[in-house]
């Protein structure tokens, strides 16, 4: 943590309409004591602050005082379990109380690591559980922890929600359907409250999509939105639900066990809702070859199909399994024998039709002229989706994607920004032209960047008017931590903010005129 905001060294010209605050999450804290976190999202919860008042910008960043936080800090040891590390029961209690301990069940983090985003009037640090945490984005200040199931019927709900301009929140987690089967609840908040009551209060399950399997819903990280229905995207990585609560019980069991990526798992499909009037199109069948998913880049609809971008990764196996820490802190030529093994990443177009017609079958139903992505109509009623390729090199994956989402979010667009991956190190920043492929890319040496974040200039009439904003770690440097402002056209530097200060790496955040 920082006592309090430290002042940066500015190089270059920051745009003067640009003031306000770049707010990030990420892991900041990875050994308690003598015990030590095992994977990349298990690190305490660590919450940034670039401040941009009137051509001068601070750093400032407080841990979240979790319960997972505080507790650790009071034990001086890892007392709740988070993704790949598992808690144990205090060595100190005796035998017989450590037994009971073993057997209530393991605690579910709110170790809010992953994004933070508004509701109403307010700012929430999340992760992909049931709880949410309210924070103040100018002190940093952890104010309320929220549990999400006291107004929803939901397990958890992923960190990437999507909001309309009005400020209602659309978000999607797994619950418990009929007959004890698992399925998919996509969730509604309201906007901002005219009696300035809490719209979490207010919260409604908006509609449900099956689960292909009973017992075994997928790994949900993001969904798909445009303005008139929801793509849920169900990949075949599993969360085994009998192992899930039978490993509850034991010792020394965590989340990544709990997960199932192999062959069995079968195919991915895609899940198709309309919004209002909120309905699952169960006609709509759609199936594709297996690939690990987790953020879409945009959804749009246009001449009566729904296209779908996405950053998937082709296969099986959960992504998730390189990223622990020994791997990540291997000398670099482990980290790349171990990327060749993985998934390879790839910027995937998957075209879906809306209207389907019986007599077509064995036919391409795709006849947008500017896509060669497929959707074919098989006997049993499934359409089997063949994608369009957009990016794709060898170990090189475009991720962490971001688009002009005030104006483009659900919307025909040509842009995207993502954060470049070589064998899953982030060294680069990519702007690719989703219609022509055109990539753009900012680098330097022994640089590590963060997810850009767009921010529109003032009246802007182009899509890609504007800047992106980048946390970047030099390690070694006089001042080894930056804020990186570059142009969002040509992917030129226009100023960086420095600081003397190392800066853990960040995963996702917003910027907050």
């Amino acid at each position: 943590e920082l006592n309090e905001p430290i002042p940066a060294v500015i190089t270059g010209v920051i745009p003067s309409w640009l003031g306000g605050s770049l707010l990030r999450m990420g892991p900041g804290l990875f050994e308690v004591g003598d015990e030590v976190f095992h994977h990349l999202f298990d690190g305490q919860a660590l919450m940034h602050k670039f401040d941009l008042k009137n051509g001068q910008v601070t750093y400032y960043r407080k841990f979240i005082k979790t319960d997972a936080y505080i507790r650790a800090m009071a034990e001086n040891r890892v007392v709740i379990t988070e993704l790949g590390t598992a808690a144990y029961p205090d060595p100190c209690k005796n035998i017989f109380s450590r037994f009971f301990t073993y057997f209530r069940g393991t605690e579910v983090t709110d170790n809010c690591l992953v994004n933070i985003y508004p509701i109403g009037e307010d700012f929430y640090a999340v992760t992909e559980t049931n709880y949410i945490t309210k924070v103040d984005p100018d002190s940093l200040e952890t104010l309320k922890k929220v549990d999400l199931c006291k107004y929803l019927s939901v397990n958890g709900v992923t960190a990437h929600p999507h909001n309309e301009r009005d400020g209602t929140v659309y978000n999607i987690g797994n619950c418990f359907g009929k007959n004890m089967s698992l399925a998919y609840n996509i969730v509604k908040i309201p906007p901002a409250q005219k009696d300035k009551s809490d719209p979490i209060e207010r919260s409604q399950v908006l509609l449900q999509l099956p689960s292909s399997e009973r017992l075994k819903p997928s790994y949900v990280h993001s969904f798909g939105m445009t303005d008139n229905y929801f793509v849920f995207v169900e990949q075949p990585v599993k969360i085994n639900l009998l192992k899930f609560l039978s490993a509850w019980s034991f010792r020394g069991a965590t989340y990544m066990d709990c997960f199932e990526s192999n062959y069995s798992m079968g195919v991915t499909w895609f899940h198709l809702a309309s919004k209002d009037p909120a309905g699952y199109m169960s006609s709509h069948k759609f199936r594709t070859s297996a690939f690990n998913l987790f953020h879409h880049i945009n959804t749009y609809e246009d001449q009566g199909f729904i296209v779908v971008d996405l950053c998937t990764w082709k296969g099986h196996e959960f992504v998730y399994n390189y990223l622990y820490l020994a791997n990540l802190r291997e000398e670099w030529e482990e980290v790349k024998k171990a990327a060749v093994r993985a998934p390879q990443p790839e910027v995937r177009r998957y075209v879906l039709p809306l209207d389907i017609h019986r007599e077509e079958q064995g036919k391409n139903l795709v006849s947008l002229s500017y896509t060669t992505a497929t959707a074919v109509l098989h006997s049993d009623g499934t359409i089997w989706l063949e994608p369009e390729v957009l990016f794709s090199g060898p170990r090189q994956a475009f991720e962490f994607p971001q688009i002009n989402y005030s104006q483009y979010c659900g919307k025909k667009y040509s842009f995207a920004y993502g954060l470049g991956l070589n064998h899953f190190i982030p060294d680069r920043i990519v702007k690719l032209n989703v219609q022509t492929k055109e990539t753009w890319v900012w680098r330097e040496e022994e640089s590590y960047p963060s997810e850009p974040l767009f921010v529109p200039s003032p009246g802007a009439t182009e899509e890609d008017d504007g800047v992106l904003l980048s946390i970047v770690v030099k390690p070694g440097a006089q001042r080894p931590g930056s804020l990186l402002v570059l142009d969002a056209r040509k992917l030129t530097e226009l100023a960086r903010a420095e600081v003397n200060t190392v800066i853990p790496v960040t995963l996702h955040g917003m910027y907050k005129p």
